[in-house]
């Protein structure tokens, strides 16, 4: 269960650990016929994000936490800001051993604290339909579904590549 898990904010010694899930979820996530533009979505995510992380979520004026069993990330997650009222829930992913033990459940409510502590009165997401169990999560706790649309470019945020993507969100 997740009650041996500590959320902590990012540090460099995170990062090698974020890096190689960040690849291994991704790489899980890509049908068969979709391997090289996966590949090219990972390549540029690393460039433009995950290797730069603190950089990153600070430009943005967010943040990045991984949450800790152990000395072991079993999680990560990331808040962008938005707008002056909202932040971005971004990259939240739960390592597969540790999946089902209620860890993207907490990594979500810390968030939603993180941006009611900061003043922030709507937290929104998006995700694709590859991720089934994300999109149960999401709309168990509460959030609402604004809007679907296919992905056509890709970017450090999307693969492109014609997925289907369901962007959420929740006033806090």
């Amino acid at each position: 269960m997740s009650s041996d898990v500590v959320i902590s904010p990012f540090a460099p010694q995170h990062a090698a650990q974020v890096r190689a899930l960040f690849i291994a979820i991704n790489r899980l996530l890509s049908p068969r016929h979709m391997r090289d533009a996966f590949e090219a979505y990972i390549e540029r995510s690393l460039t433009e994000e995950i290797d730069r992380i603190g950089e990153y979520y600070n430009e943005r004026d967010g943040g990045f936490w991984v949450a800790l069993k152990g000395d072991n990330v079993v999680g990560m997650f990331g808040l962008e800001r938005v707008s002056t009222s909202s932040l971005e829930l971004r990259r939240m992913y739960v390592d597969p051993s540790a999946q089902r033990g209620g860890i993207a459940r907490r990594m979500l409510q810390y968030a939603e604290a993180e941006c009611r502590r900061r003043h922030i009165s709507r937290l929104e997401l998006s995700t694709s339909e590859l991720q089934e169990a994300a999109l149960g999560l999401y709309r168990s706790a509460g959030y609402t579904l604004m809007r679907e649309e296919t992905a056509v470019d890709a970017s450090n945020k999307t693969v492109g590549s014609g997925i289907r993507r369901y962007y959420f969100e929740k006033l806090l």
